[in-house]
């Protein structure tokens, strides 16, 4: 019987890990997690529930808002990642603050919108698997949805300024659409000079994905 000569084995290839692939994991945990520890109630009312009395106020609160709500944050950021793969794509953006700032018109007008919070959980995971899939969207398709998600997400705004007088609100507007058109644009610059290169944007979707899916979960009490 003729020995096993170890020279004369195979070499075992390891398996390729895509690295893209291990960083969009990583970066889908994470983001799950700081979603799971965020605090709704904090999330919306940067001055913890307290009505803006002035100006400054009124602005600042506005800044705040999209950026500390999470799920606002994350469907601002996949609108400017979605424009990023679209032509005429930022018509999506602008679509979306303006309908945010008729939302927030209805509340202040005391027009009732049904499950406010659910339908916003479920606009995050709805833009995240926009991106994730490998067809892109239509531009007027995507402006559509981004209207009527505004409408909800700008009605939750309204929340805030309830009772407010007219130059504190005035300035919560103008806050909460400089900020939004800030990120949605730095996403967009984000998506076409970096993201846009291989898989990476679907990537991205998968990330925005796990977080609407948290958030929707949560508003569902589950």
């Amino acid at each position: 019987m003729k020995d096993l000569n170890v020279n004369e084995l195979a070499p075992l290839k390891r398996p390729k890990v895509n690295k893209l692939t291990v960083i969009a994991a990583i970066a889908t945990l994470t983001c799950v997690a700081l979603v799971a520890l965020a605090s709704p109630a904090f999330a919306h009312h940067p001055f913890g529930g307290q009505t803006p009395s002035n100006g400054l106020e009124g602005f600042l609160s506005g800044l705040g808002h999209p950026v500390i709500g999470p799920d606002h944050l994350a469907f601002v950021m996949a609108v400017g990642l979605l424009a990023a793969t679209q032509r005429w794509g930022l018509l999506t953006p602008i679509a979306f603050v303006g309908a945010a700032l008729l939302g927030t018109g209805m509340h202040l007008l005391e027009w009732n919108l049904p499950t406010p919070e659910l339908l916003i959980s479920a606009s995050v995971l709805g833009f995240g698997i926009l991106l994730a899939q490998a067809k892109t969207t239509s531009p007027a398709i995507a402006a559509c949805l981004a209207v009527l998600a505004g409408i909800f997400h700008g009605y939750a705004y309204g929340e805030a300024i309830v009772g407010a007088e007219m130059t504190p609100v005035v300035s919560y507007l103008l806050g909460f659409s400089v900020i939004q058109l800030g990120i949605a644009l730095s996403a967009f610059w984000l998506g076409q000079k970096v993201l846009k290169k291989g898989q990476a944007i679907r990537y991205a979707g998968f990330v925005i994905c796990g977080a609407g899916a948290v958030f929707l979960s949560s508003a569902m009490g589950l």
